[in-house]
């Protein structure tokens, strides 16, 4: 039935008006909807080949037979929050102008989402909801001929004590265990489709939305999704918080994985780890031995969550064919970050390697080339900017980003858009738990260059991803001309020894106001975060090393 479903949208595209043949009218009056679709945790080599053949994706493949996908997209920040924050930047400006009060939830949510809907502007006007500064705004001011309503679908999560703690005293001289070991877990119901219920529910309310609200508009819309998958599900343990090691699925969704097609990836010996690595190896609790069987479950099981994934995707895909509203909409599909699934020894994120810092962006809709593959490096900063241009709304100066709609459309030009073209780097940063270093990536075309923390006293990474695509081979001994122009360039883009400075010395502020806050009994509340089976085998060990980490690095008055 699933099948059956994608051939039917797929002949529908085919039948709507070529890319730059018609179709939808470029202006005001003529400006198509946007639904943006961004899950979690997705691989972005899962949209193209070779990876695309060990699970079957077939909203994705039809979003790529009918639209653009970008084959280099990156994070700028692999995980979550940072990530994401992309998404709620847009989000926070677009909603300052339709809402009276921008609503976030004010309680941990752990993949929920808060549903808006945007009362008339007549109304908010009278009820004094938009501010005289944002009204003579142009660019809210043109936003509001073209977006009279909005319908927001907001994923947010924050850190929890755990990663904060870890984070903050992650310079100290310790190796402690943040996560669960990774682990697979098979449902009873075999067939089960909505492994993912509250994701499932999150997309029935957008659908709802769709054909009780949108169906109805005269003028255009943004639809924004948030899901919780292909993301690891949480893992029971003891303590005030828990990993998420999980990958979670039904006997329905792991029959569309093949697992011959699984490959199992190599790991360079623990000795021979970079630093870094090691560190994240070990916080993530992979250090230890894993059967070819395992691995090779994990990565199946995780195939198995991004197949429900685009099956989410594709229902929202075809409400719109059914409302006969997907002519007139852009739709595009990305994610906050990718996930290791057991490459270089570790699951989850936080990492600058493809499997971590490669997302999927695919962009379908009028007007958007069919067919086409992009080579050229983008990030997530350039979806705000392109939803702009998808707008016709002038582009800001000193935005991170570029329009991707240049490089997607040739029927889409934007009077207002940059005059200069995308760059060829993207930049990607992180500075949170399960690492020891602040992490700087700087892609181009041919190579990979992560810096970490001061740039002198962690070795950095060179990769030739054009012959090195597993990221085997550290080259920047190797080639030290090409490191050293590379390191030069992230340099002028970012000052990166001195933020890394600034987020050290955050690191230490904060983990001494918290441990002033808990007293004398801060070890034992370490005791009972994630990693206290480490801590309680030696905390005077560990207490030890705090201490004498403040002693080094601060002033002993504030400690």
């Amino acid at each position: 039935m699933l099948l059956l479903w994608v051939s039917v949208v797929a002949a529908s595209a085919l039948a709507a008006p070529a890319p730059g043949t018609g179709g939808q009218t470029r202006g005001a009056a003529g400006a198509p909807n946007v639904v943006l679709v961004v899950s979690d945790s997705f691989d972005g080599r899962l949209t193209f080949h070779p990876e695309s053949q060990v699970v079957k994706l077939p909203f994705i493949n039809l979003m790529k037979a009918h639209g653009t996908s970008f084959l280099n997209a990156y994070t700028n920040s692999p995980i979550c929050c940072p990530s994401r924050a992309e998404f709620i930047r847009l989000i926070q400006k677009f909603a300052r102008a339709f809402f009276k009060t921008v609503i976030f939830p004010c309680k941990r949510l752990i993949g929920n989402t808060l549903a808006a809907t945007i009362p008339s502007i007549t109304r908010r006007e009278r009820d004094g909801g938009i501010s005289t500064e944002l009204l003579k705004s142009e660019i809210v001011g043109r936003f509001l001929k073209l977006f009279k309503y909005l319908t927001i679908y907001l994923f947010l999560s924050f850190c929890s004590l755990s990663n904060r703690v870890e984070a903050w005293t992650r310079d100290v001289a310790f190796l402690l265990r943040q996560e669960g070991r990774p682990m697979v877990n098979l449902i009873p119901n075999k067939t089960k489709v909505r492994v993912m219920e509250k994701d499932w529910k999150n997309t029935d309310r957008a659908i709802n939305w769709l054909k009780k609200e949108a169906i109805n508009y005269t003028e255009p819309f943004v639809l924004y999704l948030g899901l919780n998958l292909p993301h690891p599900y949480p893992s029971p343990s003891s303590g005030e918080n828990f990993g998420s090691s999980t990958f979670h699925t039904s006997l329905y969704w792991l029959e569309r994985v093949s697992r011959n097609a699984i490959k199992i990836p190599k790991w360079l010996p623990l000795s021979e780890m970079h630093p870094v690595d090691y560190y994240s190896s070990y916080t993530k609790n992979c250090t230890g031995k894993f059967t070819e069987k395992e691995i090779k479950n994990i990565r199946a099981f995780y195939y198995a969550m991004c197949a429900e994934t685009d099956a989410m995707l594709g229902e929202i895909i075809l409400a719109l064919r059914q409302l006969d509203l997907l002519q007139k909409t852009i739709v595009i599909y990305s994610s906050d970050h990718g996930e290791l699934a057991m490459e270089h020894r570790q699951f989850y994120k936080m990492s600058m390697y493809e499997a971590s810092a490669h997302v999927p962006l695919l962009i379908m809709g009028p007007g958007i080339k069919a067919n086409q593959q992009v080579s050229n490096v983008v990030s997530l900063v350039d979806i705000y900017p392109t939803m702009l241009d998808i707008a016709q709304i002038p582009l800001p100066q000193n935005l991170s980003g570029y329009s991707l709609l240049p490089l997607s459309s040739e029927t889409f030009k934007n009077e207002h858009k940059f005059k200069n073209v995308h760059p060829p780097w993207v930049l990607s940063e992180f500075h949170g738990c399960n690492v020891n270093a602040s992490i700087y990536m700087l892609r181009t075309n041919q190579w990979k260059y992560i810096a970490y923390s001061d740039g002198a006293s962690v070795l950095p990474q060179l990769f030739d991803l054009s012959s090195d695509p597993d990221e085997l081979t550290n080259i920047a001994i190797k080639f030290p001309e090409i490191t050293f122009s590379l390191d030069q360039k992230l340099r002028s883009i970012v000052n990166y020894p001195k933020v890394s400075a600034s987020v050290h010395q955050y690191n230490k502020e904060q983990f001494i106001k918290w441990k002033q806050s808990i007293g004398q009994n801060y070890s034992n509340v370490i005791a009972n975060l994630r990693w206290h089976q480490d801590w309680l085998k030696e905390p005077r060990k560990y207490e030890s090393a705090i201490k004498q980490w403040l002693k080094t690095h601060t002033n002993p008055k504030t400690v």
